[in-house]
Parts: structure tokens; C-alpha cells; sequence
């Protein structure tokens, strides 16, 4: 077991040992390295003035760059990848890169604190040739906020880049980047785990999947840590120690989406943004909701698998996958169970996970979902927490409902199924009338809170629009919009 990281920093290979467990890489990036382009704003991946660039070679075995939050990034887990930060994006003869030479022309930077954090949202886009057409760069920068003025004029930059039209140019700084991420593979021991820190904080990063089920059942009070895009904000904002930290992303093989024909099998370390585009094909449903799932930075870094483990009962993803018929896989160092994930919510802060289990897989059957629709509602369109969310699926056979799923989140302390609602819907025409019976029923499935999201009452309505919603979509073929006494109002032109 090594004790040092190594990575590649602005095109030079990086080696660090004696570093704290908990130390983030925006700490290491202004503290150690003196590179303080990249700020602090809300300590909690949300604002974008910490973004960087992380360059690994991913399943498809190409190097891709992802723009990820630095503050909430642990600096293990940058083992073995390569970063770029805004200091490091001018060549040796000190030319601009095209992007910095792009926010210049279009006077897109205002107070500039912000602005190293759209220009690396941007050079990552930049580097994956994708991400900068007209209809992209909306959700290419929704991820980077700036309260000075209005964006017009960081659209108008990231507009001019077109990577089509310097496609002959070459990219040094991949072709760079690729070659010291070889030389740091071909290291001595550098397929080794790592362990970083001490008793008090330590990081421990496997990197073979039976290296990891030993570590976690050596140490079952360990935290595991994917993305740390919820874990992170635990040591920013809350400040805990958190003693023992044990990474999925080092392992061989987590980082890996399997489809065997009929299933999609999500290993640990794969990423949301990993599942939006390999989902999208199959149910633009979940890609559009994926879409939402925070912004770039956090779709990123932020794992499906962690998702799913951290069992939030407003989260987005589980009603989703529930709604499919996912399933869930749990393992030990010795053996492995799955079950369908529904049955993982036991209640609030309750999951069915035995001492030394850690969540293996979830297991998402592959398209079509032709009557599958997500419906989240929140305050902000991106990058908010729902204050309900509605994952409904169903089966119609000669018009008729044989099968249907009804997963709601936010109504409840877990994420859960209506099925009162679901059982006014079985067996009956696919006609408006059926939903709202099965709207109706919906105080028989949920007693929801009130908290700073929404009220208890407003929570019902929603949910009670919601399948309305739903009912209304299918049997119109439209997109619908409901409010207030949607419920009751308007409804005969549909009996």
C-alpha cells in the first residue's frame, strides 16, 4: 500500500505524500501549489468558481476531461488523473488558449471572480468537442453562477468556439496530458491501493474490488465515498472528521457500465452524467431528469450508486429507477444479494443493509419505457432538490392497464409507491377519469411534511396534479400544465 499520490498538474507530473484524508484539492490548489486562480464561493459545489478540469481514460479507453468542483473534491481522489487549472491553459510561449481569447473578445468577464470557473466549464467542453453548440452551452455553464451581471455575453463567448471549425489545429493539450497519464501507469506500484492521512482522518483508496470488500468489512463505520458530492460538503460546511473514508473510484472495473442485452449493470464509481448519456437513447425520460440532476460539475463526480445509498427521501434517481423495476445489489468480502430496490427504503435514515454490505450495483432493465414519465417540481429549475417528484410507469395491453408503477419522492420518509392509486388504475381503461380516482386515493398512500421545500398541503396537491398530469399526457398525446384545482376543474371534455 503507497502512501503517495501522483497526478498531472497542468501538463507536469505531481507526487504527494504526507497530506491529510480530508484535504480537498481548491485547499492543495491555493495553500500548496500557489495557484489561486481557482476560488471559493459557496464551499459546497454549487456556484462554479472552484471548477477545474479532470482528465482520465474512462471505459471507452479515450481521455476525457470533465469539469468537476474542487472544493468538495478529496485530493485522493485525483489519484491518477490529470488536472488543468485556468493558470494552465496558455501554451509555453504564453499564447491564450482559444477559450480564454474567446471571454476577451466578448468582454465576458465582469469582477473576474468567477470567471476562471467559465472559462474551465469551457475548456472542458472545449477538449471533448462537445458542449458548445447553440442548444448546449446553456447546460454546458449551468453549473457557474455569477452575480454581476447577465450571461449574454459568456453565452456569446462559449457561442464563437466552434471545435468543428479547429478540428485541423490537433489538441496539444490532450495529446500532452495522454502522454504523462501513460508514464504515470507504467510507475512502480501504481496499481497499488493508497492509504493518505492518519487515525485521526485517513483515505483509503482500493484499487481492486477485493481489496475494497476486505477494507469496509475490516472497518464497517468506515464512510464510503464516491463523488463526495454530498460526503464532501460534510467537511466544508459541517466540519466533521470523519475518521475513515473508503473510495470507490480507485477500484478496477466501478467506473464501468455492463449491459448484457436486457440490463444495464451501474457499477459503483459510474457517474450520473456517465448513465444520462448511455440512457439516452434507450428513455430520453430519465436523461431529461438526469439533466436536472444538479448541474455538470455534479453530475460529473456524483455517482449513481452513492446516490441510491445515501437514501434521501427527496432524492430524484430512486423513484425513477423503482418506477422501472431496478433492482439493487449489495456484497460483503464473501458474497453478494439482490432484490428489487424498493424493498431497499425501510424507512427514514433506514436501509436494508446489513453490517459490511456496501451497494455492489443497481441493476436498471434497458428500454423502451413508453409510458414512462418523470416529473420533478422544485423552486429552481436546475440545480435545486425537489419538493415532490413523480417517476410513473405502466403497461397497457389492448387498452387496458395490466401493470402500473406509481414512485413518488418527497412525500414520505423514503422514497415510495403509491400503491392505493396504483390499485385504481389496474385493470382499467386508460381514460382521465381512472387518474383521477387514483389521484384521490393519494392521501390514503402519503401524510407528507412541511418543511422550507413546501408545505404538507401543497406537497399533496402537487402530487395529486402530478398524475393528473400524467393521466392527461398519455390519453392526449400533449404536454399538459396543471395548477391549483387542477384536480377537479376542466376534466369533462376527457370523461
Amino acid at each position: 500500500m503507497r502512501d503517495e499520490i501522483r497526478f498531472v498538474l497542468n501538463g507536469k507530473i505531481q507526487r504527494v505524500a504526507g497530506c491529510a484524508g480530508d484535504l480537498t484539492l481548491l485547499q492543495w490548489l491555493r495553500e500548496q501549489a500557489h495557484l489561486r486562480g481557482t476560488k471559493e464561493g459557496c464551499a459546497e459545489g454549487d456556484c462554479g468558481a472552484c471548477t477545474v478540469a479532470m482528465a482520465r481514460k474512462y471505459g471507452n479507453g479515450k481521455l476525457e476531461y470533465r469539469p468537476v468542483n474542487a472544493c468538495i473534491l478529496f485530493l485522493g481522489m485525483i489519484d491518477g488523473a490529470a488536472i488543468r487549472t485556468v493558470e494552465g491553459l496558455a501554451d509555453q510561449d504564453g499564447n491564450r488558449h482559444p477559450v480564454q481569447t474567446a471571454m476577451i473578445n466578448a468582454d465576458a468577464s465582469q469582477c473576474g471572480f468567477c470567471t476562471p470557473g467559465f472559462v474551465m466549464s469551457l475548456y472542458a467542453a472545449w477538449q471533448n468537442g462537445n458542449g458548445l453548440a447553440p442548444d448546449d452551452i446553456d447546460n454546458t455553464l449551468a453549473g457557474n453562477l455569477c452575480r454581476c451581471t447577465g450571461y449574454r455575453s459568456i453565452v456569446a463567448a462559449a457561442a464563437t468556439l466552434d471545435r468543428a471549425k479547429n478540428s485541423d489545429m490537433g489538441n496539444p493539450d490532450m495529446e500532452h496530458d495522454g502522454a504523462m497519464l501513460a508514464a504515470l501507469k507504467n510507475m512502480p506500484d501504481g496499481a497499488a491501493d493508497l492509504c493518505l492521512g492518519d487515525q485521526s482522518c485517513q483515505f483509503l483508496a482500493p484499487a481492486t474490488r477485493a481489496s475494497f470488500a476486505e477494507a469496509y468489512a475490516k472497518n464497517s463505520a468506515a464512510t464510503i465515498v464516491s463523488g463526495a458530492t454530498d460526503i464532501g460538503l460534510w467537511v466544508t460546511k459541517q466540519h466533521r472528521k470523519l475518521g475513515c473514508m473508503i473510495w470507490t473510484g480507485g477500484v478496477a472495473g466501478f467506473g464501468q457500465i455492463d449491459d448484457d442485452g436486457d440490463m444495464l449493470r451501474i457499477n459503483p464509481a459510474v457517474t450520473h452524467q456517465q448513465l444520462l448519456q448511455r440512457i439516452a437513447d434507450d428513455a430520453p425520460e430519465i436523461a431529461e431528469l438526469l439533466r436536472r440532476f444538479g448541474a455538470l460539475q455534479v453530475r460529473s463526480s456524483g455517482t449513481v450508486c452513492g446516490n441510491v445509498a445515501n437514501a434521501s427521501p427527496i432524492g430524484d434517481l430512486p423513484p425513477v429507477l423503482i418506477a422501472i423495476g431496478s433492482q439493487i445489489e449489495l456484497s460483503t468480502a464473501h458474497k453478494s444479494r439482490s432484490f428489487d430496490l424498493e424493498n431497499f427504503f425501510l424507512e427514514y435514515g433506514k436501509q436494508d443493509r446489513r453490517v459490511g454490505e456496501f451497494v455492489s450495483a443497481v441493476i436498471i432493465p434497458r428500454g423502451p419505457h413508453p409510458y414512462l414519465r418523470c416529473y420533478k417540481i422544485s423552486k429552481r429549475f436546475d440545480q435545486d432538490i425537489s419538493a415532490v417528484m413523480l417517476a410513473a410507469n405502466m403497461r397497457v395491453r389492448d387498452g387496458v392497464i395490466d401493470h402500473v408503477r406509481l414512485a413518488f419522492g418527497g412525500m414520505a420518509g423514503i422514497p415510495k409507491r403509491a400503491q392505493a392509486a396504483e390499485a385504481k388504475l389496474v385493470g382499467k381503461p386508460l381514460d382521465v377519469a381512472y387518474f383521477r380516482d387514483a389521484a384521490t386515493a393519494l392521501p390514503d398512500d402519503f401524510t407528507p411534511l412541511s418543511d422550507m421545500r413546501g408545505s404538507a398541503e401543497y406537497r399533496m396537491l402537487t402530487a395529486q396534479n402530478l398524475l393528473m398530469k400524467y393521466g392527461l399526457e398519455l390519453v392526449s398525446g400533449k404536454s399538459m400544465r396543471l395548477a391549483g384545482d387542477g384536480l377537479t376543474a376542466g376534466l369533462e371534455g376527457w370523461r
